[in-house]
């Protein structure tokens, strides 16, 4: 399929009026709507939307490709649309997109077109096309630019790929050589951006590569043994799993693919300079591993917990707050008979439940993929659970009666228990005769998984974090005006230091473990309200220095300080990031302090809020209604004070 028949002139808006990434997104999909190319409009901005909520498809360099594989596509096309104003697109560079690409793709669609996405992706990491197109006046230009560009890199591609095949019988090159894998979930375009991006990097630093693709048409560019072999190292650019136990020995690096389109130098110096460790297959792997996380050992780790935390927070979300809501009823609408009291309350319970297991689950999961998930939240379950009936009594402690379950923390420990115990157990089977191979999955791994994780929580697990988890209730329960200033101070911190990095998340996941433990504990409650007014001051702050000091920001900035009292209302740190990606020196400092004294004064009111999220819409729920406003508005005016006034003129920086 030519390019020509893709990116199609009757489709180009060259004159785009969306001035915010949403904008941008309804007008290029109403236009798809309208040029009979989807057939469902809400169906595949839902698509587009959910693609950018895994990562943003701003690509920098002025570049976004929104793209999307949907059901109401009629026919493959790609939608070209120019803004002369530049639109944050949350890019990976920062910096305002002017060039759209809105690629519509049916599922299931043909081989064909997607060489065609491929090859479009590629020709627009090439400055001298971006360039041309930001001087482009007319659809047909455009098209004729792409063609052109297009034609020449299917014609190196081709070059290469017969250099590739006679690399095998070629003397040995001077030069370093090393091999990559790219892939993304979607794989229309940041598969074949990473790759080029690569090889540019490569050649730049005079070394020879082979990139291999996994996208929307398979695997190109397949590896074989023998380059894996005379490779110095590998490189992983992926946000999907790919065929892992094939680099067994070889020293890689694995990283997001955003990294090689973002950093694909630093990636490949790493190879070059001997700092990317070697890769040691685990058992089991013979089909695939996941390939987007770091390769260190906390890297490893905060991605593993995070997996459990991602799945468990609905269930603590949805359930603390009905349950929350359930004490106001109880208090101002007929007490703990009343039905709706009754009833609101057994929802959150019932959904709170469920959160140490889940947690529990996904960690296992996460790093013993699915074979470890059941051993995971039965582990987690058992976490939560002190004295029950199995045909007797359950403790945490065959010896005596415990008097905590082991709780959050135990949770935790059941996750990562269960995970690497599972990989124990492939390696242990790896060896078994192929006759039973199947019941490896259907039989061995559920009933030994099943009966290891029951002994180690049962003996090990539970009496250990009951008594830890005991210990830190009771220090919470008993914390001094003084203590608990403290302890609030640098929990609503940590909020501001990365706004949803790990700091951010070992904050709130502290705060929310103990309110897990008790629901009910006005201090861990208290925990509860530091860690929001915290996350608040953040988007409230930057808001508030744009209105303040409208000549320190730029005039994108100041559109986004808009939306930023909406984010902050809600408990949405994450309306900051812009701000302090352009400016960390200044926003993370001053919103540090902002949050700090928020959440001291949170510590010295002795405000507590029973709801683990929320922002302002739960503050009918809080002890003390006004100090929780108080506290974020003075955070608020402190931090923007400090960094309207020690900020420059936007024309300064």
């Amino acid at each position: 399929m030519d390019i020509r028949e893709l990116l199609r002139t009757d489709l180009m808006i060259m004159d785009l009026k969306a001035q915010t990434k949403a904008e941008v997104i309804d007008e290029m999909v109403h236009n798809l709507f309208e040029k009979g190319v989807i057939k469902d409009e809400e169906a595949y901005k839902k698509d587009i939307i959910k693609r950018e909520e895994e990562g943003s498809t701003g690509m920098g360099d002025g570049i976004a490709i929104p793209h999307a594989h949907n059901e109401a596509v009629n026919e493959p096309a790609v939608m070209f649309a120019k803004s002369e104003a530049g639109v944050d697109y949350d890019s990976l560079d920062g910096q305002p997109a002017h060039l759209f690409f809105m690629i519509a793709a049916p599922e299931g669609g043909d081989n064909t077109h997607l060489q065609a996405l491929a090859a479009l992706s590629q020709v627009l990491m090439n400055p001298d096309v971006t360039s041309a197109l930001k001087s482009a006046d007319t659809p047909e230009k455009v098209q004729a630019i792409f063609a052109d560009a297009v034609a020449r890199k299917e014609a190196e591609n081709k070059a290469q790929e017969e250099a590739e095949k006679q690399a095998d019988n070629a003397p040995a090159s001077d030069r370093p050589y090393i091999v990559a894998v790219t892939a993304c979930p979607n794989g229309i375009a940041h598969t074949y951006m990473a790759e080029e991006n690569l090889k540019k990097a490569a050649e730049k630093l005079g070394v020879d590569i082979k990139v291999e693709t996994n996208g929307s048409e398979g695997v190109k560019h397949l590896l074989s043994d023998s380059e894996i072999a005379r490779a110095k190292g590998v490189v992983i650019a992926a946000d999907k799993k790919v065929a892992m136990a094939r680099f067994n020995g070889k020293q890689l690096i694995s990283k997001p693919v955003t990294s090689a389109i973002k950093n694909p130098e630093e990636l490949i110096q790493t190879i070059l300079d001997g700092k990317a460790p070697a890769y040691k297959a685990e058992a089991g792997e013979e089909e695939s591993s996941s390939a987007s996380s770091n390769d260190t050992v906390w890297g490893s780790i905060y991605k593993q917990l995070m997996n459990g935390i991602s799945h468990m927070l609905p269930f603590v979300i949805g359930g603390g707050i009905l349950m929350a809501i359930s004490f106001i009823v109880e208090q101002y609408m007929g007490g703990a008979k009343s039905p709706a009291f009754i009833f609101l309350n057994n929802a959150g319970n019932m959904a709170f439940a469920f959160m140490v297991p889940v947690l529990a689950g996904y960690i296992a999961e996460a790093i013993g993929d699915q074979p470890a998930l059941m051993p995971g939240f039965v582990g987690g379950f058992m976490a939560t659970v002190y004295s029950s009936s199995f045909g007797g009594a359950y403790t945490a402690n065959v010896m005596s009666d415990a008097k905590s379950a082991a709780g959050f923390l135990g949770g935790i420990a059941a996750g990562f228990i269960a995970g690497h115990m599972m990989n124990g157990l492939k390696k242990l089977c790896k060896n078994l005769p192929k006759s039973v191979e199947g019941m490896k999955p259907m039989l061995i791994y559920p009933i030994l998984g099943l009966l290891f994780i029951a002994l180690i929580m049962y003996f090990i697990v539970n009496p250990i974090f009951s008594t830890i988890n005991v210990w830190i209730t009771n220090f919470l329960n008993h914390l001094g005006t003084g203590n608990a200033v403290l302890l609030s101070l640098i929990l609503a911190g940590m909020m501001s230091i990365d706004m949803g990095g790990p700091f951010n998340k070992a904050a709130y996941v502290f705060a929310s473990g103990a309110f897990a433990n008790d629901p009910h504990s006005t201090a861990a409650a208290g925990l509860m309200a530091a860690v929001m007014v915290g996350g608040m001051v953040p988007p409230f702050a930057t808001a508030l220095a744009t209105v303040l000091f409208p000549k320190k920001f730029t005039e994108q900035e100041r559109r986004a300080g808009v939306s930023n009292w909406v984010l902050g209302f809600s408990f949405i740190s994450e309306g900051a990031i812009p701000f302090a990606t352009a400016d960390p020196g200044h926003v993370i400092p001053s919103c540090i302090v902002g949050s700090a004294v928020s959440g001291a004064l949170i510590g010295l009111w002795h405000v507590s809020v029973p709801a683990p999220h929320g922002g302002f819409w739960v503050t009918p729920l809080a002890n003390n209604p006004l100090g929780y406003i108080l506290a974020v508005v003075i955070g608020t005016i402190v931090a923007g004070l400090i960094l309207g006034f020690w900020r420059k003129d936007a024309d300064e920086k």
